[in-house]
């Protein structure tokens, strides 16, 4: 796909300001391939994804492109703890920069965009989707392993923060 290496260039520009300090290492996030997919009726078969992102002082943006759903559909995307598996809900839960010790976490304290990886996205109608989120946090030794494609886009209310429907499909991603 000749779009990768212009996605993963500005997701390299949109980190790295120009003058800006790198005192830590730069480590780039790429991924792309068929999704496991968990609910053929809203994810087909033959699905794809692509992930690039970079994390580096002072954050880490991440990208994400998909082809092949289901055309003008919004859909929530987050960043796992756990790689892809048999059923959603082996990814675990989303990966949290300062981890929530309630689990599930629903508290927007925790569960919201600048503590999580959000990439909540609509498809156009050729079913193509496209999200890009940025944090001010690097990855340290704990990693996201997977993307993981949710039902609707991401909820942000008391009690319901971070939810966003059923796990639909799954891509693994060694962040």
């Amino acid at each position: 796909m000749r779009l990768l290496p212009a996605l993963a260039l500005a997701a390299v520009a949109a980190v790295i300001a120009p003058g800006a300090a790198s005192a830590s290492p730069v480590h780039v996030i790429t991924a792309r391939g068929e999704l496991t997919t968990y609910r053929s009726d809203l994810v087909p078969v033959g699905a794809h994804a692509h992930v690039f992102g970079v994390s580096a002082t002072p954050g880490t943006t991440t990208a994400l492109v998909l082809t092949g759903l289901l055309p003008g559909r919004a859909y929530g995307a987050h960043a796992h703890e756990k790689p892809c598996g048999a059923a959603g809900d082996a990814a675990g839960p989303h990966f949290q920069h300062l981890p929530d010790p309630v689990k599930p976490s629903v508290d927007p304290a925790y569960a919201n965009p600048r503590n999580e990886i959000w990439l909540d996205f609509t498809t156009d109608h050729l079913g193509t989707g496209f999200a890009r989120s940025t944090v001010d946090w690097t990855f340290g030794e704990r990693r996201a392993r997977s993307v993981v494609v949710h039902e609707t886009h991401t909820h942000t209310g008391p009690g319901h923060a971070g939810t966003a429907g059923a796990r639909l499909a799954c891509l693994d991603v060694d962040f």
